[in-house]
């Protein structure tokens, strides 16, 4: 049985984090490691992604709702549309991680989860974001992605796999890169998130089935539920934010929580 102090700090740190280009899975891993917590188990990260992924479902609801209805037009040969290709877009772009996923669970699960590995993946790709934000020069938007873009925050976005690396941040990165808007890269890269976060829920279904661990109903009810709030709460500052300021704030903090890893763990 979770405490409920722990369900709610985790709910929170989740919902927040999974659409900052901060890392929820570092987060996720250091914070009861700090508290002195017990892993919260399967189950509970299960209901925590879930709420994430229903929060960004409802927040692009009409444009998935244009996307889903156009790319079935596709398919009864009425042409592919901007909302259809947008759709095939997603599809492709998750494919990488896919693959990655499947052949890299093991050592990702394991040797991956080191403090060390967190430090400098939240240092590195930090200052990787600061770069791309500098050089990238920012005048295309979502309607001008192209299939070159695509590949190239997919396997990006496969990086996301290491601890520390932000499935958000590098997916950011690497539209920065590719010279997209800040907010347009940052829309494509939530949209992203629902296909990877169906994928790593699913995987981790079948972990719970084959483990058989207690199931708390009642604080995996309350992480859906608050993960999903501040998810939602989380999208809209963020691309609120995109339009006024630059990533710097969040390189700093990214930079910072890495120094903090190493003097913590190792000093």
């Amino acid at each position: 049985m979770m405490d409920w102090v722990q369900v709610l700090v985790l709910s929170f740190v989740q919902g927040i984090t999974e659409f900052l280009p901060v890392s929820s899975s570092a987060h996720l891993i250091l914070v009861p490691g700090l508290l002195g917590w017990k892993d919260q188990g399967l189950a509970f990260d299960i209901a925590m992604h879930l709420g994430t992924l229903m929060a960004v479902i409802i927040y692009f609801r009409l444009e998935l709702f244009r996307m889903i209805m156009d790319f079935y037009s596709s398919l009864k040969g009425k042409g592919i549309s901007a909302n259809a290709r947008y759709l095939w877009f997603i599809g492709f772009a998750t494919i990488p991680v896919g693959l990655f996923g499947l052949l890299m669970k093991p050592v990702v699960e394991t040797a991956l989860r080191a403090p060390w590995v967190i430090a400098l993946t939240t240092i590195g790709f930090g200052l990787l974001l600061w770069f791309a934000e500098k050089k990238g020069n920012q005048t295309r938007e979502e309607k001008d992605l192209n299939w070159k873009d695509v590949w190239v925050i997919g396997f990006s976005q496969a990086l996301s796999l290491i601890p520390g690396t932000s499935r958000s941040g590098v997916t950011l990165t690497a539209g920065l890169f590719r010279g997209l808007t800040r907010e347009a890269a940052a829309r494509f890269s939530f949209l992203l998130s629902i296909p990877v976060i169906i994928l790593a829920g699913g995987l981790e279904m079948l972990s719970l089935i084959k483990s058989h661990e207690i199931v708390d109903w009642k604080a995996l009810a309350l992480g859906f539920c608050l993960s999903g709030i501040s998810g939602y709460i989380c999208i809209y500052y963020f691309l609120k934010l995109l339009n006024r300021k630059k990533l710097f704030p969040f390189v700093l903090y990214r930079i910072g929580l890495g120094i903090f890893i190493i003097f913590r763990f190792y000093f």
